[in-house]
């Protein structure tokens, strides 16, 4: 049995342009990893999570400006993560899920306990803020 993290995070930002953070290259290294994503589904990328080593990672669902999946990690670490964009006024609400985690793992629970903290109070602050700075 696997486990989900769920994060939610309100951008102040309209999806188009929350869309393209998550999706070039050089916008998705300025808040989180640099990597050759392409929201195209059954491109292969990597990753670089810099302490925590390259993941590979295939792109496995795309609906533009709505929905972007793909594998993260390989091995025992055999993770998927959905961002989802739902308009809300003039800005997006962005959901993340993060799953695949074996809780049976020590190593996996202890990650699957320990990360939500990290989504929530690092990464998608993160986000938040380089999205407005960002112009266009």
């Amino acid at each position: 049995m696997t486990e989900t993290i769920h994060v939610d995070q309100f951008l102040a930002q309209p999806p188009a342009k929350v869309w393209r953070m998550l999706t070039e290259p050089d916008r998705l290294a300025s808040w989180w990893a640099p990597g050759d994503i392409r929201p195209e589904v059954g491109h292969s990328f990597t990753l670089d999570m810099r302490g925590w080593g390259v993941q590979s990672c295939t792109v496995t669902e795309v609906d533009e400006e709505r929905l972007l999946s793909y594998t993260f990690g390989e091995g025992d670490m055999d993770w998927t993560i959905t961002w989802r964009l739902v308009a809300e006024g003039a800005g997006t609400r962005l959901f993340l899920e993060h799953g695949g985690f074996d809780l049976d793992d020590p190593r996996q629970q202890s990650a699957f306990t320990n990360m939500p903290r990290g989504w929530a109070g690092s990464v998608l602050p993160r986000l938040a803020r380089e999205l407005a700075e960002v112009t266009a």
